[in-house]
């Protein structure tokens, strides 16, 4: 009865936080990779150099991000929202019409930043503001947009490309991004303005104050995380940017190994909410180093078995870490570095996980042109799993120690 409270009279900030994070689909790689076919053929170019376009214009994205992501501190989410979703319905609408190969990257670096970045990080960065006691319900919320996006858009835009062509689902995308924003403005109708927040006592970070980005930069904690916040978007990017090659290694055939992705988006979906609710009890700190566990486990079996059913249990371990990772990171810097600056810190955060996510399918395939097996370099990421959870739970134990009376973290 409480959470069901809770959802009732939060229902229209939590929706926005939904509808932002689905639309950020649209910037996705799980999104732009089901073109890739198409966009390879109509603009002939190589897997190669596919693969290099896609990397450099991430790249790009991530690093403005470092620049825009202070902007949720200083502006509404419905305008800056707003905003961002005119320029991703653009982006839309100039892929489905671009007649050169010249202004590819540049689409590119548009729709991975205001898409997987932008968008996302407005929703992200809200729910974080918003809410202070249960704020890891409002994240796990939020991020069932992606979920959703994950589940429902690669199967309606297959079936809508073999009915009418690929550019016709990049128009739709641009018509649903501007159609959502009246819906946006309507759901936070009366929210605070950001300045606001700020000032909230009980969303103070270590020693008890807001911390600034140049503060954030220069502290010893933001680094040790920096590998935790990293590695999942490279390497879970990597395995579905690679996910022919490695079922062709098995000697699998791709559909057989695509039909078990469903079940792990249900599964990381229960992870997200189950982490939420413990985010809420036992801090995000605590439950920062178990969150990479799962995605040790998950490797090792990718890299170890030749079984289709041990690599659904892979995926059932990547999917609890990919719930736990899509919440816990957004609580974190909250509890850490305080709500005061929160756009600015997790725009950082947002960069490297962007930049993983360029780097992660960059660096396999050069590995496997290189002639190192892509089952051997998930063993050795399981390796890299694990020692980076060892980190940072040292890190975290030290830091716990300079928060707040009374946090949980």
């Amino acid at each position: 009865m409480r959470s069901l409270r809770f959802f009732v009279e939060n229902a229209p900030f939590l929706g926005a936080g939904v509808l932002l994070t689905f639309l950020s689909s649209f910037g996705q790689t799980f999104f732009i990779s089901v073109f890739a076919g198409e966009i390879r053929s109509t603009f002939d170019l190589s897997h190669g150099a596919w693969g290099t376009l896609y990397a450099a214009s991430t790249t790009l994205a991530a690093l403005a991000m470092i620049w825009s992501g202070p902007l949720t501190d200083r502006f509404r989410t419905r305008a800056l929202g707003a905003i961002v979703l005119v320029a991703l319905a653009g982006s839309c609408l100039t892929m489905a019409l671009n007649p050169a190969v010249i202004l590819l990257p540049v689409i590119i670096f548009l729709l991975r930043f205001c898409g997987q970045g932008m968008t996302g990080h407005i929703a992200m960065v809200s729910m974080s503001r918003w809410f202070v006691a249960s704020r890891g319900r409002a994240l796990a919320t939020a991020r069932l947009g992606v979920a959703a996006g994950e589940a429902i858009l690669p199967l309606t835009v297959v079936a809508t490309m073999a009915a009418t062509g690929w550019h016709v689902p990049w128009v739709l995308a641009a018509i649903v991004c501007l159609v959502a924003i009246p819906g946006l403005w309507r759901l936070l109708r009366l929210e605070r303005e950001p300045k606001s927040h700020a000032a909230e006592d009980s969303s103070l970070g270590m020693d008890g104050r807001h911390w600034r980005r140049p503060e954030v930069l220069r502290h010893w904690l933001f680094w040790v995380m920096a590998p935790a916040i990293m590695g999942p978007s490279a390497f879970m990017t990597a395995f579905f940017f690679q996910q022919v090659e490695y079922a062709a290694q098995k000697g699998w055939g791709h559909l057989e190994l695509v039909a078990l992705f469903p079940i792990y988006t249900g599964l990381s979906m229960v992870s997200m909410i189950l982490t939420g609710l413990a985010i809420d009890r036992f801090g995000a700190g605590r439950l920062m180093p178990l969150a990479l566990a799962p995605m040790a486990v998950a490797f090792a079996l990718y890299g170890s078995t030749e079984s289709l059913a041990l690599t659904m249990l892979g995926l059932t371990f990547m999917a609890i870490g990919a719930g736990a990772y899509g919440t816990l990171p957004p609580a974190f810097w909250a509890e850490y570095y305080g709500t005061g600056h929160l756009g600015a810190i997790k725009s950082l955060a947002i960069a490297l996980m962007v930049f993983g996510s360029a780097l992660g399918p960059g660096l396999t395939g050069i590995l496997i042109d290189a002639g190192v097996g892509i089952e051997t370099q998930f063993l050795w990421v399981a390796v890299y799993f694990t020692a980076t959870s060892l980190l940072i739970a040292v890190g975290i134990s030290w830091a716990r120690k300079r928060l707040p009376p009374g946090t949980i973290g």
